[in-house]
């Protein structure tokens, strides 16, 4: 049994301990906001929060996770009201959408860190999170209007 916080809820599980915390989050909790991509922690689809870090789920085990807090994007906002998520809809950021939760879970740490970030300050942020669709310059607004409006 490993023993963590997600969302602000305790759970206990009787999962293998090195379980990938993405399939832990996705098959044994159900919450399917948080994206399998490369499995190499490569391209951020399956970001999530560990004690406020972002972090990449495909490679972060059960067994690390324990006795941490968990934030997955179904956390992040219970009414999707964040600014950020308020934002890329705004900005109309997706377009397929498969990455979003990640992204939005990378540029909600920089935010948390630096409230007020410069469009280099976002890029470098934001790098090693993949969107295929290519929708780079309406992410770096939406974050920028996050920062703004928050």
């Amino acid at each position: 049994m490993t023993a963590f916080t997600i969302n602000g809820r305790a759970v206990d599980l009787a999962a293998e301990p090195d379980t990938p915390l993405l399939w832990v989050i996705r098959e044994h909790l159900k919450l399917t906001g948080t994206k399998f991509g490369c499995g190499i922690a490569q391209c951020g689809a399956c970001t999530v929060h560990v004690d406020g870090e972002p972090t990449r789920s495909c490679i972060t085990l059960l067994q690390d996770v324990a006795g941490m807090e968990v934030t997955t994007i179904e956390g992040l906002s219970p009414d999707a009201g964040h600014p950020l998520q308020q934002a890329w809809i705004t900005e109309q950021v997706p377009q397929c959408g498969y990455c979003q939760s990640g992204q939005i879970m990378q540029a909600a740490a920089l935010l948390k860190s630096n409230p007020n970030p410069t469009r280099e300050q976002i890029v470098e942020h934001m790098d090693g999170n993949i969107c295929r669709c290519g929708t780079y310059v309406r992410i770096i607004s939406a974050i920028q209007r996050a920062a703004r409006e928050a």
